[in-house]
């Protein structure tokens, strides 16, 4: 697995997660409940992963919907 997304934005990891599905691209989200630990305030970044061999056409997908990749 290899990190594609680093973000406190919990929407742009959902919106990743539909375009990378949407191309047959399986994603893992990481750190989804971490805000617990931090009073719920979503200051620490939740990631998200996709398999090494889909790396490069998920990051390909990503930048071209103007989502910044890891």
């Amino acid at each position: 697995m290899k990190e594609i997304l680093r973000t406190t934005d919990p929407t742009l990891i959902a919106f990743a997660t539909h375009l990378l599905g949407g191309e047959g691209i399986a994603t893992f989200p990481l750190d989804v409940h971490m805000s617990v630990l931090d009073g719920s305030m979503g200051i620490l970044p939740q990631r998200l992963m996709v398999a090494e061999r889909d790396h490069f056409r998920a990051a390909a997908i990503l930048r071209d919907n103007d989502i910044p990749t890891s």
